[in-house]
């Protein structure tokens, strides 16, 4: 089969395509053949050495796919060869195979299109966990949502609207805030012309925000904590802007807000059961088209450095899948 390799943690560039051996599943794993993998910021990070993990040299990045079922491992009795699945991985999916373990994979209708399911997972999977089990966002309540027209952001947008929230989606251009509103958002704030602060004042008569989602950090993050209404909540969720902001810690006391970490990987790992609810909610609002996420673009495998460049440079907006085919 074909892969996208890394063989040094050099970055984007050095990735190639190779010709590997077809992998085989283990105990407890199954191979899919996959039709779809979605690009995500950390896959960035992990060619370059510099995710919260490292994985083992030569792999292929990837974080998450969808497709069907070529072979099951030794006790695996929830799948079949042949079934439609999606699932996380931590590396793989820029393959034309991948290995995953059952436990990290999930069966989808005959009715969802594949593509669709492999640009969900991984932001709408980190969206979910931040709004609902990390936020605790209320109907009623209002979210700043910063990227918002990024892969996580614009979940965040669909999610934030189905909980019954107020949205305020906040970008860097006219065009990707008009993406914002296509998926729900009910105001736009365009950070590359207006003072953050002072449209966030405008848009709650000076209350503030409820729950700031932030896939960005650098320098918005703490004028975001300066917005935050009483007992406001901001959820960590990493810093596609490069800079990782330090926030006068004052802010927190004056607010009586909290600044709350999101990390998927950490769910998946010490909360499978809870991981595993999320995943099933959001097959069901996939299968029932309360969510539809936004394919920005389709990459060849040649193509998947290409792919990851425009994320890196952040040109995507929704999510760039590569297509291994």
């Amino acid at each position: 089969m074909k892969a996208l390799l890394c063989r040094t943690l050099t970055g984007i560039d050095d990735l190639k395509v190779e010709e590997v051996a077809d992998p085989q599943a283990g105990a407890g794993e199954v191979v899919i053949d996959v039709k779809a993998a979605g690009v995500n910021f950390p896959d960035v990070l992990l060619v370059q050495g510099k995710y919260q993990f490292k994985a083992p040299l030569p792999f292929a990045p990837g974080f998450e796919l969808a497709g069907t079922v070529k072979s099951i491992g030794a006790g695996v009795t929830n799948f079949k060869p042949g079934d439609a699945a999606v699932a996380i991985v931590s590396h793989g999916a820029f393959a034309q195979q991948a290995i995953v373990r059952a436990d990290r994979a999930a069966k989808l209708p005959a009715n969802i299109d594949l593509e669709a399911a492999a640009a969900m997972l991984f932001t709408y999977g980190t969206s979910i966990h931040a709004l609902r089990d990390r936020g605790e966002l209320k109907a009623g309540e209002t979210l700043l949502v910063l990227g918002a027209a990024g892969g996580v952001g614009l979940s965040a947008v669909e999610i934030g609207k189905l909980m019954g929230a107020r949205v305020i989606a906040a970008a860097s251009s006219p065009e990707k805030l008009a993406v914002c509103r296509a998926h729900g958002a009910d105001e736009g704030i365009d950070y590359s012309k207006e003072d953050l602060r002072e449209r966030i004042k405008a848009l709650t008569n000076g209350k503030g925000v409820d729950v700031v989602c932030d896939p960005v950090g650098g320098d918005y993050t703490e004028a975001a904590v300066r917005s935050l209404a009483w007992k406001g909540r901001l959820l960590v969720i990493g810093f596609t802007a490069g800079d990782i902001p330090k926030i006068p810690m004052n802010l927190p006391l004056l607010k009586g807000c909290s600044i709350v970490g999101v990390f998927l990987g950490g769910q998946l790992e010490r909360e499978p059961a809870q991981a595993a609810a999320n995943v099933r909610q959001l097959v069901e609002w996939l299968a029932a088209g309360k969510i539809k996420p936004h394919i920005y673009k389709r990459y060849s495998l040649e193509k998947g450095v290409e792919a990851l460049r425009d994320v890196a440079e952040r040109r995507v907006q929704g999510k760039a899948l590569v297509i291994p085919g």
